[in-house]
């Protein structure tokens, strides 16, 4: 089997295959060199802080193709310079490279108005703000939605939630600043229903209940009857009920009377006005507070001359008992410590020593 390897002819087929493959793969780089241009190579220029328009042109001379994209505004930046560039700039590129170029926008990119219609005016500012809106002038509008979004308004005019406008523009706004009083009623009777509700739109009323005589809602049916009556006064923002025919109000007047006696309260003029008369106004009675009699004066009584004089014994004994109570020492004579010191109990001989007299009595005054 070796030996069937080693023939000439198994050699010569072996040799011929490993021609063609190195043969194949020299043609094939050679390809590789022509598609891709190998060895040929364009530095890429510089072009920063050019404008769009020289940028372009100076590619367009290098033989380069270029794609040119917009950047984050910058304020610090002219309009449409050229800001950054891929491949970096003295890069060496093939001919056929894509050149990549971010310029700076003419302003800022637009953002869509937020729908803040019918929405509170602080919440809605909040809004506006976020998406990089600033809100100019406040105009109030007589409108039932008090506080609340109207309209916002772009130079002048009104936008619709979603459209875009630059951002960072300055847009003013429209607030209800609450329904108006005492408002006249207008007088939609001869006019058909379209033109009925332009009429009380314009007077800032709203449009109830329309009632056809022949159950249809044809809006070219004239108008009959209407409440309130014109010339009414009411608040904005109040409905209006409308009864609308095909025939006119002449034709409808036996309806017309119906309709008043239901919606028309009668005034009896016959009556006597009603007069008013002034009523004093009431004053409380003044009361004078009695006077309290003063209680009669009292006064001691005098010891009267018909009682029996009292002993010198029942004196000393009265003093000696007073004198206790104002917690005095009773005063005693050289007499008496005399008679203590013998042990004699002579009641005269104590008698005939003289007391201090008996303090006269005050006289008390109670009133």
């Amino acid at each position: 089997m070796l030996k069937s390897l080693f023939h000439w002819k198994v050699l010569i087929n072996l040799l011929l295959s490993i021609a063609l493959f190195v043969g194949l793969i020299w043609l094939t780089f050679r390809w590789l060199e022509y598609y891709t241009n190998h060895g040929q190579e364009i530095p890429v220029p510089n072009i920063m802080n050019m404008t769009a328009q020289d940028a372009v042109k100076v590619l367009e001379d290098a033989g380069l193709k270029y794609k040119i994209d917009s950047f984050n505004y910058d304020p610090k930046y002219k309009p449409y310079q050229v800001l950054k560039v891929y491949p970096l700039p003295y890069s060496r590129v093939k001919p056929e490279a894509l050149i990549q170029v971010m310029v700076n926008p003419k302003t800022w990119a637009p953002v869509a108005v937020p729908d803040v219609i019918n929405k509170y005016s602080v919440l809605a500012f909040q809004r506006l703000e976020q998406v990089g809106l600033k809100v100019g002038d406040t105009i109030y509008e007589p409108s039932i939605q008090k506080d609340a979004i109207l309209r916002i308004l772009f130079k002048g005019n009104p936008v619709k939630p979603m459209t875009k406008v630059p951002r960072f523009s300055v847009v003013d706004v429209v607030i209800g600043s609450g329904p108006m009083r005492n408002i006249s009623i207008p007088n939609v009777v001869g006019l058909t229903v379209k033109e009925a509700r332009a009429v009380i739109a314009r007077s800032m009323f709203e449009v109830g209940l329309v009632e056809h005589e022949d159950g249809s809602k044809d809006e070219s049916d004239i108008i009959y009857y209407q409440d309130p009556a014109a010339g009414d006064v009411r608040d904005q923002g109040m409905q209006m009920d409308l009864w609308a025919s095909k025939r006119t109000p002449a034709e409808l007047r036996a309806k017309i009377e119906e309709l008043n006696s239901v919606y028309r309260m009668k005034v009896d003029t016959g009556l006597p006005p009603i007069q008013y008369q002034e009523v004093p106004a009431y004053h409380e009675p003044a009361y004078e507070e009695p006077q309290v009699p003063a209680p009669p004066k009292r006064e001691s009584p005098k010891p009267s001359s018909s009682e029996p004089q009292k002993t010198d014994a029942q004196k000393s004994a009265g003093k000696t008992t007073v004198s206790a109570s104002e917690g005095t020492k009773p005063k005693t004579t050289t007499s008496n410590l005399a008679n203590r010191n013998t042990g004699s109990n002579n009641k005269p001989a104590t008698s005939n020593q003289k007391t201090a007299e008996k303090p006269k009595a005050k006289k008390v005054v109670v009133e």
